[in-house]
């Protein structure tokens, strides 16, 4: 290096201790400031361009007009690259003219010349790809700046020095560049406009985080808004922002579902070539011996492609925080020599404390932005786990259902996704913790000797004890899981069937049942928190074990090892580094232990049999058929006989077609072998265009009746209209206390069962689908309403004349409208063609007819009669509904009212609400008065909304509350925690203080006296430390 900065007037040695460190007025050498401090940015952005433009060829978001900013970050950069190729000619200059430059000042502006122009490029490239604030470059800019301010003051002090300036044009070409790369650097701290073709953001109140700056995201500035607001008043919902786009389940769910599709395709060919190998003779099995066995497909696989990218940025902050946590130690060493120093030059000390803070601020951001980018990585692993799983239920295959309960579901959806995501932000840890163990030893081993080996060794013993332990604790875990099971399992059965439980009085009976399974998963969770506060309490103690045994044997094996205060807090510094892996390590473990039992849980459940969704062909069906089933045969599962075989349907375009058979017949089986929800043994299903669906049993979500009826679509006043008036819901509406905008109960349970099929009914109408499968949608309403719904809706007539409509129905009273009719009987079409020739033909229909016929006509019989009392009635119930909604508007907004309220006049209105919830003719009514009224409507208001608004306590937290929490825990038990605490910091305050005045202790001779009093001391105060370390137990709830 000498060499390149040559001799002369403006030559220099690289390195001069005299001028740099043993003076009072530090400064640098002109060669060390020419070469390697101006080199410093050079080599960070070469070293950082290769990554840098990987990045940006996969983050493509659009490129940037090319606005003011741009232009003067351009200009600026030409401008550096000009001043240093100025030098470079100028140095051309001198060697043509007889006086040689040394070589330095050929290679430096050469280099810095170069970096300046690709700096310039990828100001440019940047704005093509749609970067809006380059950090890459404002960590560039900002070191050119750092190392050029030694120079700035070193030129200056050498002028004043000489009374002159010696290279006048090298001196006014960096203060050019100085200045240059100053406005640079700030100009780099301002962001560019959204990228020219990015998609327009309509989000209400979006995240800040997606157009913050560099800096801002390193300081987190973005998110001082949202803390001020909650500052000045408490956060409400609404001010939350919006999830980013890369956040949202859409994207998250999508890319964890590929890959593991993708480990599936992968296990699949494994399979298949396993499976070829069978094939082979029996003289060949020698070979094929060593064959691997056919892959599982790996959900753990899967996750680290699809999160792996977020977990190795986490990886790289990690690694430098690691490293920059042993700097404060040798800084402090060095510190402490400098103390015992008198002759030392006081700028040492200035220069080392401002190391320290320099190098915590740095600890400080990096630690911070580890921490944000771990913890947003494991939501993305929850909300794409739960997403993949929810995905998995709803196509599984119906023998699959038999095995999956429901509360295996809810616990790998909510407990299992949990842990995994609990686990995640310390994954890290397990290569951290040995490298944080590895360089404190070493640093260790280099203050205190082989003596640490002590220390190592009853590190090493600890591991088999932990070992053990952990094993057991997954034991324990995979038997919790399977009561957890068991018992959300009988939780949903007695909250689906709460009724009935209440009818009969079994609410002891079933409570046994639950408190006898918690009782064994309690006993459970006890045994494995005893086992986690001993992993805890072991671990507590060993940091400090560790010091003691590593001290005690120092100051033991030689009566000239002096523990000095160097040695002393160093050492104290380097173990408390050493406390935070080894204190983390059992945690790891455990969490280890049990995200294994997750992670098999979930990945034994996606690798279940899902339903063929290629089994119902929608491309390509026989011209004018919407409908068709070419020998078709279905079962409910593998390992059942077949429900529906040889089924032969061919549904035209456009036709009514009706399903009727006996009970059992497979009518209901065949609509879910249209919506390919059966397993299809052979044969052909095609069905062409979209399909609505209207089930048996109503589906209700627990919304407005509105919200129920769009379903997510956009509202059409007239066709919702429509579609009210031909369901034969405005009736209701009028009952109902705020109208269509009645809030619907949990599966509508403030609906009557007639009411419920109408919406659901409705909300099918109002999808406009190609194709209607009807799964008997009259049965749960009366006769009357049920010949409106059919003219109106289903029959020739109707809203859905045009459409396809597949009509499960047992009312025969419809068969003469349809356009033919499919007979089923024990899972085959026994007849098909239209209701006159089946009529004729004396069949199966026929026994069907004589089998249905009479009940439809007593019940026609007795409909009509209804009907008449009902038309006798209307006005007094129009009347009756007036004067009761009209005199107390409160009645009719958009608060829905409970449906016990709603009894005492609906049991007046049940007639016209079209359900025949009363039987018989209805009871005699009389009108209202309107003190009579007016205490109704008091008592539908005070009895409020269905689910009323969560009520949150804000501001601070009430003693009250720590009064409560300490009377759960116990009086004397919260007082013995207390005072724990106490003890445990009075404990560590007293160890610090003894080694403090150990290390002050004079010597004699080279000796410290007293060592063993010293060495006891000191080991009872860190007993008492780890004794009142209070052990905290997992929470067995």
């Amino acid at each position: 290096m000498d060499a390149l900065c040559g001799s002369g007037e403006f030559g220099s040695k690289f390195w001069d201790a005299n001028l740099s460190l043993h003076t009072d007025n530090p400064d640098l050498t002109p060669c060390f400031q020419n070469s390697l401090l101006a080199w410093v940015p050079c080599i960070y952005l070469w070293a950082a361009l290769p990554c840098y433009l990987f990045y940006l060829r996969y983050h493509h978001q659009g490129y940037i007009v090319l606005s003011l900013l741009s232009r003067l970050k351009t200009v600026l950069g030409v401008l550096l690259w000009c001043v240093s190729w100025a030098d470079l000619f100028y140095s051309f200059h001198g060697l043509v003219h007889g006086w040689a430059p040394a070589p330095i000042f050929f290679v430096t502006p050469l280099v810095v010349g170069v970096t300046m122009l690709l700096a310039t490029l990828l100001i440019q490239y940047e704005r093509l790809q749609g970067v809006q604030s380059s950090g890459v470059l404002i960590i560039f800019w900002f070191l050119c700046v750092v190392c050029a301010i030694i120079p700035f003051r070193s030129k200056i002090l050498s002028a004043m020095e000489e009374g002159k300036i010696l290279d006048p044009f090298r001196f006014t070409t960096f203060y050019i560049y100085f200045v240059l790369v100053f406005v640079a650097l700030i100009l780099s701290c301002f962001r560019e406009k959204p990228p020219f073709f990015s998609p327009k953001n309509v989000d209400p109140n979006p995240c800040p985080e997606t157009d913050a700056g560099f800096l801002s995201r390193l300081s987190f500035w973005w998110f001082t808004k949202l803390a001020i607001l909650g500052y000045r008043r408490p956060l409400e919902d609404q001010d939350l922002w919006s999830l980013n786009k890369e956040h949202r389940s859409e994207v998250v769910v999508q890319r964890l579902l590929e890959a593991w599709k993708k480990q599936q395709k992968q296990a699949a060919q494994h399979k298949a070539a396993a499976a070829s190998g069978k094939t082979v003779s029996s003289e060949d099995e020698e070979l094929l011996a060593g064959r691997p066995r056919p892959q599982e497909p790996s959900f753990l696989r899967a996750l680290l492609v699809t999160f792996g990218p977020g977990f190795i940025t986490s990886t790289c902050f990690m690694l430098i925080q690691d490293l920059l946590s042993f700097v404060n130690p040798q800084l402090l060493s060095i510190l402490i020599r400098f103390i015992s120093n008198p002759m030392a030059p006081t700028w040492w000390g200035f220069l080392v404390a401002g190391l320290m803070f320099v190098c915590s601020v740095m600890q400080t951001l990096i630690l911070h932005q580890y921490y944000h980018c771990i913890f947003v990585m494991g939501l993305r692993l929850r909300t794409g786990i739960i997403g993949v799983i929810y995905r998995k239920a709803l196509v599984i295959t119906n023998s699959v259902k038999r095995e999956s309960t429901v509360g295996e579901l809810v616990n790998l959806m909510s407990v299992d996704a949990q842990r995994i995501m609990d686990v995640a932000p310390f994954l890290n840890m397990l290569w951290s913790g040995p490298l944080q163990i590895i360089l404190a030893i070493y640093f260790l081993w280099q203050k205190l000797g082989p003596s640490v080996l002590a220390g190592v060794a009853f590190m090493v013993l600890l591991i088999p004890i932990n070992g053990v332990v952990a094993m057991k604790m997954r034991t324990l875990q995979v038997e919790q899981m399977k009561f957890k099971d068991s018992r959300i399992r009988l939780m949903s059965e007695i909250l689906g069937g709460i009724k009935v439980l209440k009818l009969y009085a079994w609410e002891p009976s079933f409570l046994q049942q639950v408190e006898g399974i918690r009782q064994r998963e309690l006993r459970l969770l006890r045994q494995a928190a005893y086992l986690h506060a001993i992993s805890i309490f072991t671990w507590i103690c060993t940091p400090f074990l560790v010091t003691l045994i590593t001290l005690g044997v120092y100051v033991s094996v030689g009566p000239n090892n002096v523990l000095d205060a160097e040695k002393a807090f160093v050492s104290v510094s380097l173990f408390n580094i050493l406390k935070n892996p080894l204190s983390m390590l059992p945690q790891i473990i455990s969490g280890l232990t049990q995200t294994s039992v997750s992670l098999k849980r979930i990945q034994h459940f996606l690798s279940q049999d899902e339903l063929d969704p290629q089994c119902v062909e929608r491309n390509t069906i026989a011209p004018g058929y919407a409908v068709t089933i070419d020998n078709g045969t279905f079962t409910w599962a593998q390992d059942l006989p077949p429900t529906l075989h040889s089924l032969d349907i061919q549904v035209p375009k456009g036709a009514l077609v009706a399903v009727v058979g006996p009970v059992g017949c497979g009518k209901s089986s065949l609509v879910s072998a249209l919506l390919g929800e059966m397993e299809k043994l052979e044969g052909k299903v095609y069905v062409k265009g979209s399909v609505a669906y209207v089930p048996q049993q109503a589906w209700i979500q627990n919304c407005t009746l509105q919200e129920n009826v769009l379903f997510g679509r956009a509202l059409d006043p007239k066709r919702y209209q429509r579609t009210l008036e031909a369901c034969a819901l405005l009736a209701d509406l009028e009952v109902l206390p705020g109208g269509d905008k009645t809030e619907i109960g949990e599966k509508g349970i403030n609906l009557s069962g007639g009411q419920r099929q109408r919406v659901s009914l409705a909300r099918a109408v109002y999808s406009d689908a190609d194709i209607y499968l009807l799964d008997d949608p009259l049965s749960a309403v009366d006769s009357h309403v049920a010949k409106h719904i059919f003219d109106q809706v289903i029959g020739p007539e109707g809203v859905l004349a045009s459409k396809t409509r597949v009509l499960v129905t047992h009312g025969i009273s419809f068969l003469p409208q349809t356009d033919f009719v499919v007979v089923l009987s024990d899972g085959q079409v026994s007849e098909v063609g239209t209701y006159p020739a089946l009529l004729q033909r004396n069949g199966s229909f026929a026994n069907f007819l004589h089998n249905y016929a009479p009940d439809e006509g007593e019940e026609h019989l007795e409909e009509s009669s209804r009907t008449a009392a009902l038309e006798e009635a209307d006005d007094e119930e129009m009347l009756l509904i007036e004067d009761t909604l009209s005199s107390h508007p409160d009645l009719m907004d958009n608060e829905p009212v409970l449906y016990e309220v709603q009894k005492q006049f609906m049991r007046q209105l049940s007639t016209m609400s079209s359900e025949g919830e009363g039987q018989g003719r209805p009871a005699p009514r009389r009108r209202l008065g309107p003190a009579e009224k007016l205490a109704q409507a008091a008592e539908a208001k005070a009895n409020g909304t269905l689910i009323e608004e969560e009520k949150v306590e804000t501001g601070k937290v009430k003693l009250n509350v720590f009064w409560d929490y300490a009377r759960a825990v116990g009086l004397c038990t919260t007082l013995v925690i207390c005072l724990l605490y106490a003890g445990q910091s009075a404990a560590a305050i007293g160890a610090n203080m003894w080694l403090g005045a150990w290390t002050n202790e004079a010597t004699v001779g080279g000796r410290q006296n007293s060592t063993a009093q010293r060495l006891g001391v000191y080991a009872t105060l860190g007993i008492l430390q780890a004794m009142a370390q209070p052990q905290g137990l997992p929470n067995p709830l």
